[in-house]
């Protein structure tokens, strides 16, 4: 180790630096004088060398170093300079090495218990008995327990009646009003009244004890002792008769057949007294009257007695308590019949550990461990008990739904459904979050984890506050993606006032622009959250990006669709329901997306045509409709009669109500527009609304018809001129058209 520190020096203050650490004079000195320590070999330098890597490999070590470095460097110069020791490493184990060290401290541990329990029995000094001292005691004592337990009893019969009554008025307030908030009340309200009935005992038990302890101070210790235990017992004993509540069901909270509950009322309060008086009553008092051996050995045999008797009573009743969480769990909701399953399959397992170790614990510290025992099981069913309750209210409010104004759901539909949505996930969470920390405050109250402590420092600090940030994301996130969601919603909807329904490229602008926002705006958020619990998000974005430039050279086609499809869509190329014609194909448009458009044709085909590939396009739904009819006459026909005809056909036309209103505007009669060697073409034509020229059009044909006929106007006709056979030729026969 001296080489390490000469390692040390030797790389800060080489002379061939010319630095000098401060504090110290580079003038000549005694110790100049002295001969130069010798030269250290080969292996003594791979040591040290070694010996420097692992220092500075090692993060706490290295800093070590460095702040003692520094610290020599800031000394003045009229102070020694601090020695530079190179600083411990601490030596890194395995997990396996860690168990045994913390298997072997235990079984040390406990092993001294155990020595210590057989010293006390074998070894302890023996103390003279005094039967008349013990005598008057044990008067005194019994004169004080008996006018406890008769007031006490006396005072609960009085308010016995009252509890009835209240147990009656609650349940018949339930059933009339079917609110559930008097019944708690008149449960709470009978505890609130038993507990004042245990202090008023305790105030007359204390008036008692001054009376009765005869100036000693013995008496007045044991007294003490039973007015301890006796308040501890007889609140644990109220806590049972809240929960089970034998002799007036109407005040019971759960639904526990009577039966049950007597059986277990009586025997949970009989183990109570048992342990109670048992360990801090009757063993003090042996112990202090008798013999200290003889205290530690009814300690000894009160705690197996109990011990064994409670884990009769869990095996006995096992499958019978088993049932009846499972029939629970059923009852209840999701959330809280998951933790009853489990712990209906566990529950002896646990009710043994306690006994077991509350026996452990007495037999090595009798007073305390109780204390400790107890202070901890009202812990746990206070914080079982308020976590079940703000999880019981988290669950009523989680299944009930916000309700907005029939205005509001109309100018917005999906609000109230995303609203919901988000109030669901938020109850939820805190309802985890409830669970998390009654499980901590669980084994904060048994000593297995300071939870405060965690709280206000290192981890715990750290853990909320990212926790609160995330929080606070994830609501700014919520809240800007609704706002934004329902703006769009609402330009896709009618409003009150008539407003029309938004055009097919507006819904599917809007639809695109809303889906492009909920894409955005997730992954900003997963980002940031990733970064909060300390995720590096830097080789994320740049392999996003390296794969967002691959994808974007291998799906040229796909961007391509996507470009030219939103071009077209902000041009107003072509809408739902349009009649296009596209290359060869004509037909109704019926779907629009990102990538491509749906065509139908009248056959019934359904072509999908991919955006990109269109260059041209022709729609026939934009503004009008057109009709140019041309009827071809023969040549030998009058011409004027055939445009009367014509005319006359038209204004018949136009006199027709399901006609006239389609055609927008007057006909225009072109006259004649053509002329052959058979016939003369007449053209008339009309300007329509959109799609419904082929209506006007197939109207005309009949109405055209009909009056060329009557005004005998003939079409033209194919005609075929037969020329004579020569004279040696048979007769032609009759030609055949």
């Amino acid at each position: 180790m001296p080489w390490i520190l000469l390692l040390v020096l030797s790389l800060f203050c080489a002379p061939s630096l010319a630095v000098a650490i401060p504090g110290v004079t580079t003038g000549t000195s005694s110790t100049a004088q002295k001969t130069p320590p010798p030269e250290p070999d080969a292996e003594q330098k791979k040591a040290a060398y070694s010996a420097l890597a692992d220092i500075l490999e090692n993060d706490t070590s290295r800093q070590a170093l460095i702040g003692q470095l520094r610290n020599a460097a800031a000394t003045p110069s009229q102070e020694p300079v601090p020695a530079i020791a190179p600083p411990e490493t601490a030596e890194q184990k395995t997990v396996l090495e860690n168990v045994t060290e913390v298997s072997r401290h235990y079984s040390e541990a406990l092993s001294s218990r155990f020595a210590q329990l057989w010293r006390n029995l074998i070894g302890s000094p023996h103390k003279p008995f005094n039967p008349q001292t013990f005598t008057t005691a044990v008067s005194h004592f019994l004169m004080l327990a008996a006018i406890v337990f008769a007031f006490y009893w006396l005072a609960r019969l009085c308010a016995w009646p009252l509890y009835r009554k209240m147990g009656q008025w609650g349940r018949r307030k339930n059933r009339d009003k079917g609110s559930w908030f008097p019944l708690p009340l008149m449960i709470a309200g009978a505890f609130i009244i038993d507990l004042l009935l245990l202090a008023l005992t305790l105030f007359v038990g204390q008036i008692s004890s001054d009376a009765l302890n005869a100036g000693s101070k013995t008496i007045a210790f044991q007294q003490a002792l039973f007015l301890n235990a006796f308040a501890l017992i007889e609140f644990f004993k109220a806590l049972l008769r809240l929960i089970f509540c034998p002799g007036v069901p109407d005040l019971r909270p759960f639904a526990i057949q009577d039966k049950s509950a007597k059986y277990w009322a009586l025997r949970l309060s009989i183990l109570s007294g048992l342990i109670g008086y048992g360990l801090l009553v009757a063993v003090p008092i042996i112990s202090n009257q008798v013999n200290v051996q003889f205290g530690a050995l009814a300690n000894v045999l009160i705690m197996l007695c109990i011990t064994l008797w409670a884990l009769y009573l869990i095996f006995h009743n096992k499958k019978h308590i088993t049932e009846s969480l499972l029939q629970l769990a059923d009852r209840s909701l999701s959330f809280f019949s998951l933790f009853i399953r489990a712990f209906a399959l566990v529950w002896h397992w646990l009710a043994s550990a306690y006994f077991i170790v509350l026996c452990f614990f007495s037999l090595f510290d009798p007073g305390n461990s109780l204390k400790f025992m107890m202070g901890a099981t009202f812990k746990s069913l206070a914080i079982i008990g308020i976590a079940a309750f703000v999880s019981g209210l988290l669950s009523r409010w989680i299944s009930k739904t916000i309700t907005l104004s029939p205005q509001v759901q109309r100018n917005y539909p999906e609000l109230q459904k995303r609203v919901n949505g988000w109030a669901s996930v938020s109850l939820k969470v805190a309802r985890i979050l409830t669970v998390c920390v009654a499980v901590m405050l669980l084994l904060n109250a048994w000593g297995l984890f300071d939870f405060w402590n965690w709280l206000h420092n290192g981890a715990g600090e750290k853990t909320v506050d990212i926790l609160i940030r995330i929080a606070l994301i994830l609501f700014f996130s919520a809240v800007g993606w609704t706002l934004l969601a329902s703006l769009i919603e609402n330009r896709l909807v009618s409003d009150i006032h008539g407003r029309p329904l938004p055009s097919a490229r507006a819904r599917t602008l809007l639809t695109l622009f809303r889906n492009a926002l909920a894409v955005i705006i997730s992954t900003i958020t997963i980002m940031i959250v990733l970064s909060e619990i300390g995720v590096n998000i830097a080789p994320l974005l740049a392999g996003a990006g390296a794969l967002g430039l691959a994808i974007s050279f291998g799906s040229q086609t796909l961007v391509k669709d996507i470009i030219t499809g939103i071009f077209i869509q902000f041009e107003n190329g072509m809408n739902t329901g349009d009649l296009v014609t596209i290359g060869p194909l004509t037909g109704t448009v019926e779907r629009m997306s990102i990538r491509s458009v749906g065509v139908r044709q009248d056959t019934g085909a359904y072509h999908i045509i991919p955006w990109s590939s269109i260059t041209t396009f022709a729609n026939f739904v934009r503004g009008i409709g057109s009709v140019v009819a041309n009827y071809d006459v023969d040549r030998h026909e009058d011409a004027d009669k055939a445009k009367q005809a014509l005319q006359a056909a038209v204004e018949e036309l136009l006199e027709m109500d399901g006609i006239r209103g389609l055609i927008i505007g007057e006909p225009s009669f072109a006259g004649i527009v053509g002329l052959t060697n058979t016939a003369f073409t007449l053209r008339v034509s009309f300007t329509t609304q959109p799609l419904k020229q082929w209506t006007v059009r197939f109207a005309l044909d009949s109405m055209v018809k009909k009056h060329f006929d009557l005004a005998d106007v003939r079409m033209p006709v194919q005609t075929y001129q037969v020329l004579p056979s020569p004279a040696s030729a048979p007769p032609p026969q009759e030609p055949t058209l």
